[in-house]
């Protein structure tokens, strides 16, 4: 369960993320949904394909990539979040690392703020989060979007990103943030090698004793690419394996592009977990 300005959101099945960038940049659909109108109908599409959560972001996170100016993103994103608010009836998200955006998007409608740098970039976030009473994504990133791929270095990255998100928890609580606020994303592919990826994905289930959600964005990404030696248009079934994989070890929000494709995904993988001994057992006990 996730608690977001009010609403409680349920996760006792896989839920998915809707991603809408209004970036002309990103490495995925940069530049398709600049246009409001445009971003408005793809999310209202998203939504009808199955989606629970709608994500719009303003700044482009891919590798390599700089830093937004403020005023920039505040542009791009306010008018888009304020329609998609009104429009479609699931929470809205804000891909946003500055207090203030997250501030004017909240008092737009938005219900969670995905913060890719667990409010470490922008002193003012916790405080933001905590008087909307919103929901907050913490992810873990090494370095920054600009430099994160810059030879990344691990020793033992399952209990570094573990050991984070223990840190940046009481980080929140001492912002006033409470835990049932929270999701937890290991950020695959910010600041993490093939192999980084590959054991996060792996070893998931490592986070899922910290008691908070986790959140996992595979779509399209890198990762995929080098193991499949594909472009980014051609990821499709690549991302596909990995969500399942993602779900089988505890993830339960999907953050993803291809919307009614994934929701097969998950129909088919959840289908499968409930003929799984332990679940099947709690099934029949509860047919007795």
């Amino acid at each position: 369960m996730l608690r977001a300005r009010g609403r409680l959101i349920s996760l006792e099945a896989p839920l998915l993320m809707g991603v809408l960038n209004v970036t002309p940049d990103s490495f995925s659909d940069g530049g398709r949904y600049l246009d409001p109108e445009a971003a408005v109908t793809q999310a209202c599409a998203m939504v009808e394909q199955g989606a629970g959560l709608i994500d719009i972001g303003a700044e482009s996170s891919r590798p390599g990539s700089d830093p937004v100016d403020q005023d920039e993103e505040i542009r791009r994103l306010i008018p888009v979040v304020k329609e998609v608010c009104r429009r479609v009836p699931v929470p809205v998200s804000i891909d946003t690392t500055k207090a203030r955006v997250a501030r004017l998007a909240l008092e737009e409608g938005a219900a969670i703020v995905n913060d890719i740098s667990a409010l470490r970039f922008d002193p003012q976030m916790g405080a933001v989060v905590a008087e909307a009473g919103a929901g907050l994504v913490l992810m873990h990133m090494q370095g920054t979007p600009k430099t994160m791929q810059q030879a990344p270095s691990y020793g033992d990255v399952v209990q570094e990103v573990r050991q984070f998100f223990v840190e940046r928890i009481v980080a929140a609580g001492e912002a006033g943030i409470g835990p049932e606020q929270i999701l937890l994303d290991p950020g695959i592919g910010f600041g993490k090698n093939l192999s980084h990826n590959l054991l996060l994905l792996a070893q998931l289930d490592a986070f899922v004793p910290l008691g908070r959600p986790i959140l996992v964005g595979v779509s399209r990404k890198a990762f995929i690419g080098q193991v499949l030696d594909r472009p980014v248009g051609d990821r499709l079934m690549g991302t596909a394996a990995a969500v399942a994989v993602a779900i089988l070890h505890g993830a339960r929000v999907l953050r993803v592009h291809d919307v009614g494709l994934m929701r097969d995904v998950v129909k088919v993988v959840e289908a499968i977990k409930s003929y799984q001994p332990s679940a099947l057992s709690q099934k029949l006990n509860a047919d007795g």
